[in-house]
């Protein structure tokens, strides 16, 4: 499995050259987009009047070296490809963002976390170099402290905004062959705070060590952290790509085993839980599936569709039913104020569960906010908190209510807000919270022309 995805650099090479020709192709004035069957994105996408650039020959592993511990990847290469390519040298990415068809690509040039962000950051920091394809069509190669470092900086949260992801050469750490799992629970949301706060600065818990941490909030009264280490050996293993279901597990189980790729992916099967809108956690329903079809990028083809057509929407307004508000976000917390984020948010907010997972940056040699269009603070515990589900339009509020009342509330305690969803900001608000300066000086050097649409057109007016 190791060599199925490689596609060597002889391959790599010709198809960046394509990519160039097919950009120096589209007259000059016209917008440039990625010709893309699937996105990881949930922001409507505009109907294209004009073919895009074709980067299906841009998703492949290029190289894995287990000496160096690096991975050289195309941008449109999915993490499940790269873990593919990684585990039989027992190693695997810093981060690995929880969906299998998940990019390197959207993960550097947009955001990605998981249960290893507490102690690896963000995917784009353990990135030594990407090349990226400017609006000029040149590709550069931008490094921490090269020629265009300034890129390398800003390239993060500006969703192509400042080119296109060529290659990327990642670190990779070491794996064992099973996690164990311990899923601890509480019964109040300050002593689940306090609990983190704890096994972030000891990293370990009970007198074990830590190499994984995230977290579900049912409700007040029923949370978790699950707390996952490396082992060599497991007593036995858990499988949940089938019948079973992962986040329930955690509430039936004070301990787990899991193969490491099993644990990777233990997210993906259900879409955390999102597939219960799909009827997919009926146990009856569910034995008619094939497995093949429990699969993230399964549901969210699904959801695109209705997006598009609404026939749910329009059944559900014959039946009386309330329009319904689409809340799909990530946020990130300092780890000071998440109780009282949670505790705002059980109140207000008619979601549930809520997945918890810690960060940190992981760059200590690049200033105090070394990523300047996400600017999280170095020395600074955050937590990222996911909710993803749709609420009622009640009589007298509008689409977007919501969103905008969140937004305004993780903005008043010091949080962000991924950008990979709908976003409402006024263009003001916006750019002071997203780099602004930066991002603006930056995009003139490197698009001077406006040949990708900008980070805020991107982000907010496009929905």
């Amino acid at each position: 499995m190791a060599q199925e995805h490689i596609v060597g650099w002889s391959a790599h090479l010709e198809a960046a050259a394509d990519l160039q020709r097919q950009l120096a192709g589209i007259p000059a004035g016209e917008p440039v987009r990625l010709a893309k069957k699937t996105s990881n994105l949930f922001r409507p996408r505009e109907e294209a009047t004009r073919p895009g650039l074709d980067v299906s020959a841009l998703k492949g592993v290029i190289e894995v070296d287990p000496v160096a511990r690096t991975a050289d990847v195309q941008g449109m290469t999915t993490y499940e490809d790269l873990v593919d390519a990684t585990l039989p040298h027992g190693l695997m990415p810093y981060v690995v963002p929880q969906l299998r068809t998940i990019t390197l690509g959207g993960a550097v040039t947009g955001l990605g976390i998981e249960s290893t962000s507490f102690r690896n950051g963000l995917p784009h920091e353990s990135v030594r170099e990407i090349d990226v394809l400017t609006a000029s069509g040149e590709i550069v190669t931008a490094t921490p402290d090269g020629e265009f470092a300034d890129l390398f900086r800003a390239f993060p949260n500006s969703y192509g905004s400042l080119g296109y992801t060529v290659r990327i050469k990642i670190d990779l750490e070491e794996v064992k062959p099973y996690v164990h799992l311990r899923h601890v629970r509480f019964h109040d949301i300050a002593d689940l705070v306090a609990t983190l706060g704890a096994v972030l600065a000891a990293r370990q818990h009970d007198g074990e060590a830590v190499d994984f941490v995230d977290g579900v909030v049912f409700s007040e009264q029923e949370s978790y952290l699950v707390l996952g280490h490396f082992v060599d050996r497991a007593p036995y293993t858990s499988d949940y790509t089938g019948q079973q279901i992962f986040y329930r597990s955690i509430q039936q189980h004070t301990e787990d085993y899991l193969t490491v790729r099993d644990y990777i992916w233990r997210w993906d099967t259900d879409w955390f839980w999102c597939n219960r809108a799909l009827g997919l956690q009926n146990p009856k329903f569910r034995r008619l599936v094939p497995r093949r079809y429990l699969r993230s990028d399964v549901y969210s083809k699904i959801i695109r569709f209705e997006t598009s057509h609404g026939w749910m929407a329009a059944i559900d307004a014959r039946r009386g039913k309330l329009p319904r508000e689409r809340v799909i976000q990530d946020v990130e917390m300092p780890l000071e104020r998440t109780e009282e984020y949670l505790r705002w948010f059980l109140k207000e907010v008619p979601i549930e569960p809520i997945w918890l997972c810690p960060l940190a940056v992981r760059d200590h040699g690049h200033g105090e906010q070394p990523w300047p269009l996400y600017p999280l603070r170095v020395g600074e515990q955050y937590v990222n908190v996911g909710f993803w589900s749709t609420v009622e339009i009640v009589p007298g509020a509008q689409d977007g209510d919501v969103n905008r009342k969140i937004e305004k509330v993780v903005h008043d305690l010091d949080g962000h807000k991924s950008l990979y969803s709908d976003a409402y900001y006024e263009e003001d608000a916006f750019w002071s919270l997203y780099g602004g300066e930066t991002y603006h000086t930056i995009k003139d050097r490197y698009d001077p022309d406006g040949r990708f649409p900008d980070l805020y057109t991107k982000a907010v007016k496009r929905r």
